[in-house]
């Protein structure tokens, strides 16, 4: 017989999850006493942080990530990241404490009424288990419900008393998580792609998620399809480089079905048909469009409204969608004409300060991106190459990209990481910042200075409910000061020559460095 907590610590291990995140409180002492030494645990100083910092990690490894909360009122603090987590589909073990089970009738601090309850429905599977010797169990079935597609967070209460209850060893199982598609319905997919006179291919998240950059390159070029990026997509599954790529396709009805109106045929592949934000009424896509989608959520297939879905892990799919294609003869779209260089002008354009960006990064930057009104400019000047190389909220909730950015790095020492953010942005999880300067993380944070909340002043404007609207802008914040008392090294860009050398000097960082870049306060446009 071993105790709870032993046997939790040896199964986190055969399943190697050994980095917890989390902010501690008196109901996890007990799970964190005598803290093993080959246990790495990363502090955030806020919750919403930690689920940051953890969804980032789990994104950037392909692996699920263990995050410890401090029971409701830290759960409750982290609720905004675990919405993200759950539309970024991020595999991730949720634990809370929960005050002890003998004082449980008596409701006493800390107690977390109702606590499978608080975190639904932006968690796959939520429980406390009935008996201290269910724990480990517990964590095992979490883990297995967190990494099965389409992935997502799990959360597990458990009373503080628990941990040292004895409980015999589990042996560990293991579940496949890779689904094949159905052959029948991929041959007729592949009829109808054969077919096809004039295709488009639309790429979301999850191609990106479920490793599939080659396939998609592979499945562009046997058909010269004309790939477009998913609308609002949190994640790049098809190279900006490619000469089939398009762009980035508009969240509005109408505008989408009138970039699509010239194909006969649309794939989309990794995403949902479609992702929309402001309500521009219009058909999905022009009457008689054939519309084929697949994806590795059996839900966001039971909610698309034209065409047909096809269920099953991206890159598996498209492999053996491939065998059933030749090459085809159809006629290769156009490239895309490549953006104008903007203009060195003072204040700073947002193009420019992009533009600056996308010339100056190594081609292998992770780059995540939190500056909504900036965010298709952003698109267009930076460019991911490579797998894994860009990342943004899927749910529009603010306070993920700077603790994500300290999660990617955690994942990937050797590739540069970059997080641009708009000045109100950052503070939704500034704390993020210290974690990144204890840890000598070399994170570069762009913060767009222009002291207003452009993105909601842009949204009024095409809803038209007048300029009569408090709470929009942002006077007195000092973003050098919160940087440097937290830990790092910060700087302000006022003069368009300056950013140049302020780039170059982080990526000779050790550790973290913050860009505070002065921009115009030039009107967004929401599409």
């Amino acid at each position: 017989m071993v105790t709870v907590r032993e046997e939790t610590f040896r199964l986190l291990r055969l399943l190697g999850l050994t980095t917890i995140f989390g902010n501690p409180g008196s109901t996890e002492l007990p799970f964190l006493r005598d803290y093993p030494d080959d246990f790495r645990y990363v502090l955030g100083l806020q919750e919403a942080s930690v689920l940051g910092m953890a969804d980032g990690y789990a994104q950037a490894s392909g692996q699920a990530a263990l995050v410890n909360l401090h029971t409701a009122p830290g759960v409750g603090n982290a609720m905004g990241n675990i919405v993200t987590a759950f539309y970024n589909h991020s595999p991730l073990i949720i634990t809370a404490g929960q005050q002890t089970r003998a004082m449980m009738a008596l409701e006493p601090l800390l107690f977390a009424r109702d606590a499978v309850e608080l975190p639904k429905p932006y968690v796959k599977w939520s429980y406390e288990p009935a008996r201290a010797q269910d724990v480990p169990a517990a964590i095992i079935r979490a883990y297995h419900m967190a990494t099965q597609q389409p992935r997502g967070p799990v959360f597990l209460s458990i009373p503080m008393d628990d941990w040292d209850a004895e409980v015999e060893p589990l042996a560990l199982h293991e579940v496949a998580w890779r689904i094949a598609p159905d052959p029948i319905s991929l041959q007729e997919v592949a009829r109808q792609l054969r077919d096809s006179q004039k295709l488009a291919m639309v790429v979301g998240a999850d191609a990106d998620r479920d490793g599939a950059w080659q396939q998609m390159i592979e499945l562009a070029e046997r058909t010269n399809a004309a790939v477009w990026r998913a609308p609002l997509s949190a994640r790049v599954g098809f190279p900006d480089t490619h000469p089939l790529f398009q762009g980035d396709l508009p969240p509005a009805a109408r505008l989408l079905a009138e970039k699509l109106s010239d194909y006969d045929t649309v794939l989309v592949v990794g995403g949902p048909v479609f992702h929309y934000y402001p309500y521009v009424p219009g058909p999905i896509v022009k009457e008689g469009t054939n519309v084929i989608h697949i994806s590795n959520d059996p839900e966001e297939a039971a909610r698309i409204q034209v065409g047909r879905s096809v269920i099953g892990h991206i890159a598996l799919t498209i492999e053996q969608l491939l065998s059933r294609l030749p090459h085809t003869e159809r006629t290769k779209p156009a490239p895309r004409r490549t953006p104008e260089v903007p203009e060195a002008r003072t204040p700073i354009s947002p193009a420019f300060l992009m533009h600056t960006l996308g010339q100056q990064l190594p081609a292998n930057t992770v780059v995540l991106d939190e500056s909504p009104s900036t965010a298709g400019i952003l698109r267009r000047y930076v460019k991911a190459s490579h797998p894994g190389s860009f990342y943004m909220t899927a749910s529009g909730g603010l306070g993920y990209a700077m603790p994500a950015a300290i999660g990617v790095k955690l994942a990937l020492h050797d590739r540069p990481v970059a997080c641009v953010v708009g000045d109100g942005s950052s503070m939704y999880s500034i704390q993020s910042l210290w974690t990144a300067a204890q840890l000598h993380l070399p994170v570069l944070f762009v913060v767009l200075r222009n002291e207003t909340y452009a993105i909601l002043k842009a949204f009024a404007r095409f809803e038209q409910v007048g300029e009569k609207i408090p709470g929009l802008d942002l006077p007195g914040l000092d973003i050098l000061q919160i940087a440097r008392g937290f830990g790092c090294e910060a700087r302000r860009v006022e003069q368009p020559q300056d950013l140049v050398p302020a780039i170059q000097q982080h990526l000779q960082a050790k550790g973290p460095t913050v860009l505070e870049v002065l921009v115009e306060q030039k009107e967004s446009s929401l599409l």
